[in-house]
């Protein structure tokens, strides 16, 4: 009996390997011919497809997609141009589904597509200094109705709170419980949004006396950086190289943007603030602040703030992460106050090319 099962055992396994094989011929028919790809494309150029055919088999049409949605197709094996104008900046996954003798297999291929924006290097000048709660290690910052926000971080000591900005004084505060590691805010619709960093969750306070009108939990399993809004979307950050666009009645996902400047992405986008149709974006222990296109995700423009931390007392602070940190554009002003983690000051600084 036992050398039955043995038999049997052999004769399976020798049936699905037999199996694989085939369809493992079956994927190695086609591919995409990576000789006609670069690694990387920028938005005013074509991107060009053929497929390589070693055994020279009918094919009777090919369909296109990338990023699973489909872009055209052709007949036989003609080559197949797609413009990357409306593409996302980033990796493209490219699959070509073949139709043969009845029959039809997957392949597939990846590039990239990088910013041809040069970034402008921008200049600034300091309006105002003020003080600023050396306490606060400070995660988001945001002007509504001439009053500033800040949301703060580490566990146990996270707050949200209403300050005046002149004196650096708080007068009315909210702390988080101690498990919650607070990251940044926006305020919509006289809403305050929060976000944490790894725990998942964010919260949403009535503007006017800061009570909790109800938590939320991220639309997936990513980390809690930086927030914005354009008056109708919100925009948050995770600390890669994307900004995620989301509905603020439901905090899902509409779509997102990849930040690149010229060839390479930028990861570390932290602290978001919307200024005149553009989001600032500090990047985190950079010292820097990168103007992003929230269509395309290219960067526009950066602002080197390196100096304001010589002008900050940084003795007795942890350099690596007490860093630049807080954005708010106030529009009457029309001026940005910067400040960073644990730093006594905060700057009025007005941005010019």
């Amino acid at each position: 009996m036992k050398n039955h099962k043995l038999l049997a055992f052999i004769l399976l396994g020798t049936v699905l390997v037999s199996c694989r094989d085939n369809e493992n011929d079956e994927k190695n028919l086609f591919s995409i011919d990576q000789a006609a790809l670069k690694a990387s494309y920028q938005p005013q150029e074509s991107l060009s497809l053929v497929m390589k055919n070693d055994k020279n088999m009918t094919i009777d049409s090919i369909v296109y997609s990338i990023n699973e949605k489909r872009v055209g197709a052709v007949k036989g094996n003609n080559k197949f141009d797609f413009p990357l104008a409306d593409s996302k900046l980033g990796y493209q996954q490219i699959k070509a589904t073949v139709y043969y003798d009845g029959q039809n297999v997957e392949t597939d291929a990846r590039i990239e597509v990088v910013s041809n924006v040069k970034p402008k290097l921008l200049s600034y000048t300091i309006v105002n200094t003020y003080p600023h709660n050396e306490s606060s290690y400070t995660q988001g910052l945001e002007f509504y109705r001439d009053t500033l926000f800040e949301g703060t971080g580490q566990r146990g000591t996270s707050k949200l709170i209403k300050t005046d900005y002149k004196t650096g004084e708080s007068y009315q505060t909210v702390n988080l419980e101690g498990r919650y590691f607070g990251e940044g805010i926006t305020i919509l619709n006289n809403k305050v949004y929060q976000l944490t960093w790894q725990e998942n969750t964010g919260f949403i306070y009535n503007a006017d006396n800061l009570k909790q009108i109800k938590t939320f939990q991220y639309f997936k399993k990513i980390e809690g950086w930086g927030l914005c809004n354009d008056g109708k979307q919100i925009y948050q950050s995770d600390g890669t190289e994307k900004i995620w666009i989301l509905d603020p009645e439901t905090m899902k996902e509409i779509d997102y943007i990849n930040v690149y400047s010229e060839g390479s992405k930028i990861k570390a986008v932290n602290e978001l603030e919307w200024v005149n149709g553009k989001i600032y974006g500090n990047v985190y222990q950079k010292d820097a602040v990168a103007v992003i296109n929230p269509k395309t995700g290219a960067v526009e423009g950066i602002i080197d703030l390196r100096e304001l931390k010589t002008k900050v007392n940084m003795m007795g602070h942890d350099l690596g992460n007490d860093v630049l940190n807080g954005l708010a554009y106030n529009p009457k002003t029309k001026t940005l106050f910067v400040t960073g983690k644990r730093w006594n000051k905060m700057f009025e600084i007005k941005v010019s090319e």
